[in-house]
């Protein structure tokens, strides 16, 4: 039973997951083909590359200029890349527009997954899909919703009342503790959904520190508003990380509990709260990392052109990374005390221990 519930689940992400990126890699401009050879030459001093390319079974010629290469691509027999094609002066010219990078991204994702079964086991197939009704709900409600013109804050808010509660179940089981954490991280989300409006608007931060958000809004006709986005991808940002510190601040209380079931709530909680400072410390230095990593290319653009301390952070492309970092960490931070306010309230009524005192010795986490 626990082998067709892992194998439904793989199939099940797979097919939610890997439908949208099939659409989206159609949708690139360009057909399919096979680089068959590369070679160079020179026509009055300009280098160029010809490649030969396999494209719908028949063999057509791309030109391209060795300059114009500006992100040093390796052209080499064997890639497979994106072609475009037009006509100029009754002659069809090909444009290498891409890689087509759909292989490598396939392979990387199975390879993800028969990690997550083979260590997870029944728990990594669940997880799984859960991850496939995630990435469900992304492509088939929040990003058509926001495009169809309805506030992206509202369309996030609602998908995560369906994410959250699903996740956590599927992952962690339906009992006590998946649904203090259910509680705790619809609270700490509401929280940072009024603390992200009010800092979002008061850093006077308009969403267009990207090109993405400004190619949006040209394509969209004016039809998105783009802070209300900006506030929507810091609460989803916030919809996986809560999960882990929610969770954990649960267990904590259910295992002191069953260890000491006469533990008033008081001791409860300040010795549930104790564990998840160190949560704290790991949590924010993680999620601190993370954001760097995230934005690597514009922190080295800004160490490159400093202008003193004052004036970078208000370039708007710091600012707005520098807010969302501090507001995940401020939610990360409030989480704690909330999931064990939460969980040792109820863990400490008194018909909590006679209910659970058959409970399995669940899986203690903590960092």
């Amino acid at each position: 039973m626990k082998k067709i519930i892992v194998l439904f689940s793989i199939l099940i992400l797979g097919a939610i997951s890997l439908t949208p990126a099939y659409a989206q890699d159609s949708n690139i401009p360009g057909v399919a083909a096979t680089i068959k050879e590369v070679n160079e030459f020179e026509d009055n001093g300009i280098s160029y590359y010809r490649i030969t390319l396999e494209l719908e079974g028949e063999d057509v010629i791309s030109i391209i200029p060795k300059d114009s290469l500006i992100y040093t691509l390796d052209y080499k027999e064997g890639d497979k890349v994106k072609v475009n094609e037009r006509t100029m002066d009754g002659e069809t010219i090909y444009d290498i527009t891409d890689f087509r990078r759909t292989d490598s991204i396939l392979i990387l994702f199975i390879l993800f997954i028969l990690i997550t079964v083979l260590i997870g086991k029944l728990k990594g197939g669940l997880s799984l899909f859960g991850l496939g009704i995630s990435f469900a709900v992304i492509f088939y409600y929040i990003l058509p919703e926001i495009l169809d013109g309805k506030n992206p804050v509202i369309v996030v808010i609602l998908a995560s009342l369906l994410i959250i509660p699903v996740n956590y179940y599927i992952a962690h089981g339906f009992n006590y503790k998946s649904t203090y954490a259910v509680v705790s991280t619809l609270i700490t989300l509401i929280i940072t959904g009024f603390l992200s409006t009010f800092f979002v608007s008061f850093s006077k931060l308009s969403g267009f520190a990207s090109d993405e958000a400004r190619d949006l809004v040209n394509q969209t006709f004016g039809g998105v508003n783009i802070q209300n986005i900006l506030l929507a991808s810091i609460i989803i940002g916030l919809l996986g990380i809560l999960d882990d510190i929610t969770i954990s601040q649960a267990s904590i209380a259910e295992q002191l509990k069953l260890t000491n079931k006469k533990i008033e709530f008081k001791e409860l909680y300040f010795r549930t709260l104790e564990v998840g400072k160190d949560h704290i410390a790991s949590l924010v230095n993680t999620l601190i990392l993370v954001y760097t990593s995230a934005s690597l290319p514009l922190l080295l653009l800004v160490y490159k052109n400093y202008d003193g301390f004052i004036n970078t952070i208000n370039d708007e492309m710091l600012a707005e990374e520098i807010v969302q970092m501090l507001l995940a960490s401020i939610s990360l931070i409030l989480a704690v005390p909330i999931s064990t306010f939460i969980s040792c309230y109820f863990i400490d009524r008194k018909d909590w221990y006679s209910k659970n005192k058959n409970l399995d010795n669940e899986h203690f986490h903590s960092h």
